[in-house]
């Protein structure tokens, strides 16, 4: 009751509030924090993406050497990737 009393009071006086509410703080930190709780969370994910990008392209680049290798060797690269058959069509 003291509280709301000293604010009307200072709100008759025209004086302005100093500081926020112990509430209002917990509140607004709460919620910063787990904004950049999230944000960080985000750039984790992003470095991992970009890491599993070079690792795709890594793997895409060996794919063609690999087929290049076998339509040199063989006259093809249409190979059947369970049973090894090669097709010329």
């Amino acid at each position: 009751m003291a509280k709301n009393t000293s604010k009307k009071i200072k709100e008759l006086r025209g004086e302005k509030p100093t500081k926020i509410s112990n509430e209002h703080l917990n509140k607004m930190q709460g919620i910063i924090n787990n904004l950049n709780r999230g944000q960080l969370q985000i750039g984790d994910l992003e470095t991992k993406k970009y890491m599993l990008l070079e690792h795709v392209t890594h793997f895409q680049n060996e794919l063609m050497k690999i087929q290049k290798e076998m339509k040199e060797e063989y006259g093809t690269d249409n190979i059947n990737i369970q049973t090894g058959e090669l097709s010329y069509e």
